[in-house]
């Protein structure tokens, strides 16, 4: 057998650890976003604005804020993407997961599945942003070109 380019290990540890260390970057950045957000405009912080699907909305100040914050997150964990994922095949999958373990806590903190339009309408932008972004990013840095010599040029 032909040796390979890149050696393709399934390593169910990394992936677990990818997956755990991506979903405290989504809430810790969102966090961080949420709070400096709510700082300017002199409003108070709550869960509410990570896991309540009704307080997301245009007509509210509170919901366009929060739906900010949800997107500039979006491109927050696409730089997370890149540096700890690494591989821009991957960066779909690990953006589904983690948004899907945001729909499964949104579902238990409400107590009942998220049915409103802008939820499901913010939450699939971030999705796609979150992907198509942090594809492009680690698409990059896979291109890059590899140095074939690291010897220094002479002069001749």
């Amino acid at each position: 057998m032909a040796p390979q380019f890149r050696s393709y290990v399934w390593d169910p540890f990394l992936i677990l650890s990818q997956i755990v260390l991506m979903q405290a970057i989504y809430y810790s950045s969102l966090g961080l976003w949420l709070a400096l957000v709510d700082s300017l405009l002199r409003s108070n912080p709550s869960l509410d604005q990570i896991f309540s699907y009704e307080i997301l909305g245009f007509s509210t100040p509170p919901g366009r804020v929060s739906m900010m914050a949800f997107v500039l997150n979006a491109l927050t964990c696409a730089v997370g993407l890149l540096y700890f994922v690494r591989r821009g095949k991957q960066c779909l999958d690990f953006t589904v997961t983690i948004h899907f373990f945001h729909l499964l806590g949104c579902w238990i903190y409400n107590g009942r599945f998220p049915t409103a339009l802008t939820w499901w309408l913010i939450h699939t932008v971030c999705t796609a942003l979150m992907a198509v972004i942090g594809e492009y990013l680690c698409m990059r840095t896979e291109l890059k070109e590899i140095p074939l010599n690291s010897a220094p040029k002479s002069n001749v």
